[in-house]
C-alpha cells in the first residue's frame, strides 16, 4: 500500500528483458536505505518487489502482466522514475490510498502553464475515467493528484510547484503515456452498489 507521495526521483541504471518481463535496477539511495529484499516499492505507480539492494540501488522484476498493463516496458537506462516505498504502520497518509496496481495507461493531451504550476489534460480509458470525480483522487505515474475537471474522454489535473519539483511530472509532454490508477474506494463502492 502506498499514498502517492513520491519520496524520491530515482534513475534507471539497468534493464534486461527476462522471461517476457523486465528486470530493472533503479538508483534510489534514500529508498534503498529503508528497503529490504521482498519489500514492495512503487516505481512510476507500479508495485514491484525488491529482489536485491546494493550500494543505493534496488533491483526489481516486472512480470509480463505488468509490462502489458503499464509503461514499465519502455523504461531505459538514465530514465527518471517516481519512487515510493510501501507505507509503514503509523506513517502519515499524505495523499490517498494507492495500491500500485495500475488500471490503465493514459496519454497526455495537453500541458499548459497555469500560474506557477501546470494544467494537464489526460486522455483516459473508461477503466479509469468512470471512477473520476471532480476534486476526487487519481494516481498519475504514482503521484497522488486531485482531479481538477472532467473531460469527455479523460480528466484534468493541476500540478503545483512542489509536485513539479519533487516528481518526474515536470517533464510531461503531449503524446506521452503515463500509468493511471483510479481511487480504489470508488471501485469498492461500484462493486457494492452493483450487487
Amino acid at each position: 500500500m502506498f499514498t502517492g507521495i513520491v519520496r524520491e526521483v530515482g534513475v534507471v541504471v539497468g534493464t534486461e528483458v527476462a522471461g517476457g518481463g523486465k528486470a530493472l535496477v533503479v538508483r534510489a539511495p534514500e529508498t534503498a536505505a529503508r528497503t529490504g529484499v521482498g519489500d514492495s516499492v512503487s516505481i512510476n505507480g507500479c508495485c514491484l518487489t525488491a529482489t536485491a539492494i546494493v550500494d543505493g540501488t534496488i533491483a526489481l522484476h516486472a512480470v509480463p502482466e505488468t509490462i502489458a498493463r503499464t509503461t514499465l516496458g519502455t523504461l531505459e537506462p538514465e530514465g527518471r522514475v517516481n519512487v515510493e516505498p510501501a507505507i509503514r504502520a503509523g506513517e502519515a497518509l499524505g495523499g490517498h490510498y494507492v495500491q500500485g496496481h495500475v488500471d490503465a495507461v493514459g496519454r497526455i493531451r495537453s500541458v499548459d502553464d497555469e500560474g506557477e504550476g501546470l494544467r494537464v489534460l489526460l486522455e483516459a480509458p473508461d477503466a479509469v475515467s468512470r471512477y473520476c470525480v471532480e476534486k476526487g483522487s487519481v494516481a498519475v505515474d504514482g503521484v497522488s493528484l486531485t482531479v481538477a475537471a472532467l473531460a469527455d474522454d479523460g480528466f484534468v489535473v493541476a500540478l503545483v510547484p512542489h509536485t513539479l519539483a519533487v516528481t518526474t511530472l515536470s517533464t510531461l509532454r503531449p503524446g506521452q503515456d503515463v500509468n493511471l490508477e483510479a481511487d480504489v474506494l470508488a471501485k469498492y463502492v461500484e462493486r457494492l452498489i452493483s450487487r
